[in-house]
């Protein structure tokens, strides 16, 4: 029998969900189709477990080196099946109160796979969702006036890198049983930098293969260099401009592959190959082809409000393409909801999006970068501090890095701000609610830190940039 919804959303990851929870609170009847579990990608295979195994080598790598905070301590090793333990507990608790948020908003779960029908009986335009269900009975038929695709990515490969024995993605990378004794990272991006802090940490011999010639080319070059150069100071090593070479791959007791580096082949060996080379939207399978909704380079086109070229049908996160990352996907399944139920949301500034990387040292960011303001042609003036001059970090332990601000010299306008060092993935949100704010470094500065913290090293920075820094 056929069910028929205010809105059906495809896909229960972290935009998913989000928007399930906005629309019932919206009052519309809703729901949620997800073949795995909810929470989705960033719940079982990215965000959290990534980040419960990074703090797990994190706090291996302090209790290391604990003489130098006058602790003594013996024998320091890594039980990695318990660290996996924790990581599942983590896990398991948020995915619990997934399904306690949408017992809550009484939105209807059907587990299952979602495909989107073109005009039928159901419904004179393309819309209607079939469920294929887990359970193996017969398909469910959902008719709602409005979608929601939430599809959302998976790792992506390079051709010819099959996954498969000692070859994997972060995906088979979470589940591993044992640390091995060396890896070879392809793709020097966030993913990949985060993979190889943590790997690093937990005592592999790590080497990251990067093409461009930098790693998290995304980033401020003052950001990638200083990552750089700590990422060799702790053994991690770095080659960039290296175009890995997939025929060349050899398996046995380990992996052994070759890359083009500045025009000769170069050979790596370890016991393990991570490829992260960015991820892959999930827009197959799910019935766009009996829709008039566009595709280019493998993501779903939108328009400002997230609707695609059906307008009753909307996407958003990973399968849309731009910023991937989960605090972007649940604004755009709130905006997505609100423009839905009339309420007139404004268009998402993704100027306005934090970045982080929870490596060590952490690093973050917001708005565009010092080459990135020259090239729109903002005549810039820069503000750098650095932790060295920060009690706190030095109480820490952790005094590498700084955090920087481009600001526009005519107008005081702040263009962006970048952090490496400790904390800094926590502390970015005051830079966000600066940007948000259209803050001038003046008003940052004059802000009275609390002392000591971190913070203080964003109140110096915004003091540098007008050449007024106390500390610096």
């Amino acid at each position: 029998m056929a069910q028929e919804y205010d809105l059906v959303i495809l896909g229960g990851g972290t935009g998913g969900y989000v928007a399930a929870i906005r629309a019932s609170q919206a009052g519309l009847k809703t729901a949620l189709v997800e073949k795995g579990n909810l929470g989705g990608t960033c719940l079982h295979k990215g965000c959290i477990p990534s980040k419960a195994l990074l703090r797990s080598a994190e706090v291996f790598a302090t209790a290391k080196k604990s003489e130098e905070f006058g602790v003594i301590t013996k024998d320091v090793s890594v039980n990695f099946a318990k660290v996996q333990e924790r990581k599942s507990k983590i896990v398991d608790q948020l995915h619990k109160g997934v399904q306690h948020l949408m017992k809550q908003g009484k939105i209807d779960v059907y587990e299952g796979l979602g495909r989107i029908l073109g005009p039928s009986i159901f419904s004179p335009t393309a819309g209607t969702i079939s469920v294929e269900l887990n359970s193996g009975e017969e398909n469910e038929m959902l008719i709602p006036k409005n979608v929601i695709i939430a599809t959302g990515s998976r790792p992506r490969t390079l051709p010819g890198l099959e996954i498969g024995g000692n070859v994997m993605t972060s995906d088979e990378a979470l589940s591993m049983e044992e640390i091995p004794k060396s890896i070879i990272i392809v793709g020097g991006g966030v993913i990949g930098i985060e993979w190889a802090s943590m790997l690093s940490d937990f005592g592999a011999d790590v080497t990251v293969l990067e093409f461009a010639d930098r790693i998290i080319p995304t980033e401020d070059k003052d950001i990638s260099k200083e990552m750089q150069r700590l990422m060799k100071k702790r053994g991690v090593n770095i080659v960039t401009n290296a175009k890995v070479l997939p025929e060349t791959l050899a398996q046995g007791e380990g992996v052994t592959i070759s890359a083009e580096v500045k025009g000769k082949q170069k050979e790596f060996k370890a016991e393990k190959i991570l490829v992260s080379v960015g991820r892959q939207a999930n827009t197959e399978g799910i019935g766009l082809e009996n829709t008039d909704i566009q595709v280019e380079k493998g993501h779903i086109v939108v328009n400002e409000n997230l609707q695609t070229k059906e307008s009753h049908i909307y996407a958003i996160g990973d399968v849309i393409g731009g910023l991937q990352l989960a605090h972007v996907a649940s604004h755009e399944g709130i905006h997505a909801v609100e423009h839905i139920s009339n309420e007139n949301p404004s268009p998402i500034d993704y100027d306005l999006v934090s970045k982080c990387i929870y490596s060590s040292p952490e690093a973050a960011s917001v708005g565009i970068t010092e080459d990135q303001a020259k090239e729109q042609g903002h005549k810039v003036k820069i503000g750098k501090f650095s932790f060295r001059a920060i009690g706190k970090a030095l109480v820490f332990g952790e005094s590498d890095g700084f955090v920087k601000i481009v600001a526009d010299e005519e107008t005081d306008d702040i263009l962006g701000v970048h952090m490496i060092g400790p904390h800094v993935t926590d502390m970015i949100s005051e830079a966000g609610l600066a940007k948000v704010l259209d803050a001038t470094p003046w008003e940052i500065g004059h802000t009275i830190h609390p002392h000591p913290t971190l913070s203080e090293a964003i109140g110096e920075a915004a003091l540098a940039v007008d050449g007024k820094a106390i500390h610096g």
